[in-house]
């Protein structure tokens, strides 16, 4: 199902979240709290976010946190760059609901 944002886009469910984020902090949260972390799109809110996580993961969502992580500085030789800024969504699930990434 297509989730049409107020900039007058329309994105799907796999084109908000992008990639869930596996990482120890990521772990813990979802072992302990119920929280899972995901990459999403810069440009979704959290309101897309929720319909595409309990549309591609069949669960139902209690709340969203959102980070926008700025990018790191990064050195080729003498030339510095910045890796891609991105979004990170951290999704609150209802205690009777789970998702298996693996």
């Amino acid at each position: 199902m297509a989730i049409k944002q107020t900039s007058g886009i329309t994105l799907e469910s796999y084109q908000v979240v992008w990639r869930p984020l596996v990482t120890e902090k990521g772990t813990h949260l979802s072992t302990r709290y119920n929280k899972y972390t995901f990459q999403v799109n810069p440009a979704a809110s959290k309101p897309e976010i929720k319909q595409a996580v309990e549309e591609l993961f069949g669960v139902r969502v209690v709340s969203i946190r959102t980070q926008n992580r700025l990018g790191k500085p990064r050195r080729n030789k003498f030339k510095i760059g910045y890796t891609s800024d991105w979004k990170k969504a951290i999704v609150e699930l209802h205690p009777d609901d789970r998702v298996a990434f693996f």
